[in-house]
């Protein structure tokens, strides 16, 4: 969330910055700075109001003090309609802020300066690629196929127990679900993330914190009766660990990880672009966090990419790299990468991950802040990546390791699942 501060500043350069997220704020970031003067102007009466108040409460306990009795309780009648007058200002000034921080939670993130310009995922910038597209045998099939032959995950049942986007993985593909988590979990402990199991629903603070409320809340499940939502993403339990903490420039960087599904209302409809594992309502997925000084947070990000990177080159997967153009942008990014694999047998790129630098968009919207070498309080930035989303990332191993007879294992991954071969 934008700070009355920077809109202040740079109000003219803002109005710019975001043209390159092809929406014209200037109404919005105006409409902050009026009711931000209203708010210093009620202020300023509230701030008079009360030294009055308090010089006259003064004059009564002197008069009281001295014996003029009859005098004080006069004073007090007079000035009795004072507190009607500062209470009535106290809740204007409430109401002025809560209009104010509606208004700045429909303003997206500031895009970063490299954020390319663009409309749609068609304009994102590639940055390189990695791997060699597989080429697969003639009768080679897409991962739907494969996991009913070997009987590895049964999109039908899981229709019957709750709906489509919800299946279930049974005998060897769950197994092999299960390696994936434990790989990937491993790898971001090797990498310094400390692990964490945290709930899978949350509150409404934590979904405001972390930018998902207001913006996505009707691609959230909510659960009505107590104001509880089903967490999309790992992000947003995690990073609201630091909700309302000041952090010391010594604990940088923090670095966090966790294993959870995540929901998501918005799977898609019909088609081969959401058929199978490609576009779920429950799916899993380990999420990596971190929390960094203002000053090294681009260089944190490139080496959350990095770490992505690395574990789909383990499994063996060609995958390519997107810097997301202004029109892809998420809502809280400043910057985003994605990361995409090759789907052998769909013939297609799919993105398995989006590593993202929030910058102080989420640390204003928690009040995570550290103290700095003077001692002053300053914003923390934020990060987080998806290291890795299971579901797209199983569908590619699946079809691009498929041979005549079944499908090979990823080397690093058969000693987390005990078989190298899925053969039927």
């Amino acid at each position: 969330m934008l700070t009355i501060a920077i809109i202040r500043q740079e109000r003219d350069q803002l109005v710019e910055d975001y043209k390159r997220r092809n929406l014209d704020v200037a109404e919005l970031l105006d409409q902050v700075l009026e009711l931000d003067e209203l708010r210093r102007a009620t202020q300023k009466d509230l701030d008079g109001l009360l030294a009055q108040s308090n010089e006259i409460s003064k004059k009564i306990g002197e008069l009281f003090k001295s014996g003029q009795h009859e005098e004080g309780n006069a004073l007090r009648k007079e000035s009795a309609g004072d507190k009607d007058a500062i209470a009535a200002l106290k809740d204007q000034m409430n109401a002025t802020e809560e209009q104010i921080t509606q208004v700045l939670y429909q303003i997206p993130n500031r895009p970063h300066s490299s954020v390319p310009q663009g409309k749609s995922d068609e304009d994102n910038e590639e940055i390189n690629r990695h791997g060699d597209i597989p080429s697969l045998y003639a009768g080679a099939v897409p991962h739907w196929d494969l996991a009913s032959k070997y009987n590895l995950i049964d999109f039908e049942l899981g229709v019957k127990i709750t709906g489509a986007g919800f299946p279930v993985y049974r005998g060897k593909g769950a197994r092999l679900q299960r390696a994936l988590i434990n790989f990937f979990l491993d790898e971001a402990r090797d990498a310094g993330y400390e692990e964490f199991i945290p709930p899978h629903l949350v509150n409404q603070a934590s979904g405001i914190g972390t930018g998902q409320l207001p913006d996505k809340e009707g691609q959230m499940y909510h659960a009505v009766a107590d104001d509880l939502y089903l967490i999309p993403t790992a992000e947003v339990p995690l990073t609201n660990i630091f909700r309302d903490v000041i952090l010391r420039k010594e604990d940088f960087p923090i670095k966090l990880c966790g294993y959870t599904p995540c929901f998501r209302r918005e799977a898609g409809s019909y088609g081969k672009d959401v058929r199978g594992l490609n576009r779920l309502h429950q799916f899993d997925k380990v999420e990596i966090v971190q929390l960094q000084h203002p000053e090294l947070s681009y260089s944190t990000l490139d080496q959350m990419v990095a770490h992505v990177q690395g574990l789909l080159k383990k499994l063996n997967l060609p995958y390519r790299t997107l810097r997301l153009c202004g029109g892809d942008l998420g809502f809280a990014a400043a910057l985003t990468f994605d990361l995409e694999v090759f789907s052998a047998a769909q013939k297609r790129w799919l993105e398995v991950s989006s590593v993202s630098n929030f910058e102080t968009f989420q640390t204003n919207r928690l009040k995570c802040r550290f103290k700095n070498k003077e001692g002053k309080t300053e914003l923390a930035h934020s990060l987080n990546g998806s290291a890795l989303a299971l579901p797209r990332i199983l569908a590619a191993l699946l079809e691009n390791n498929q041979f005549e007879g079944g499908i090979r294992i990823p080397e690093v991954l058969v000693p987390y699942c005990g078989f190298d071969t899925i053969e039927g």
